[in-house]
């Protein structure tokens, strides 16, 4: 071999190919929180808001629901 030879080969490693986007594992996104202590008062402020927010969708849906039927009825002549 001379001096000016082409450096060796580098072996090709078989890339998986995704084919749709995938998550992170879980364990990884959780590493993240693993050393916080558990703030009582905000998790309960937070499930208070998303009960709110959960009813205030079900009374909208319901009076969709309500308004929908209603214009469904046809008006009965004499």
């Amino acid at each position: 071999m001379s001096g000016n030879s082409a450096a060796a080969p580098v072996p090709v490693l078989p890339i998986a190919a995704k084919e749709e986007w995938q998550p992170p594992p879980v364990a990884e996104v959780l590493a993240v929180y693993a050393g916080r202590a558990k703030d009582t008062v905000t998790a309960a402020r937070g499930a208070a808001k998303v009960r709110e927010s959960l009813n205030r969708a079900k009374a909208a849906a319901a009076g969709r629901k309500a308004a929908q039927k209603t214009a469904r009825r046809t008006p009965r002549s004499a």
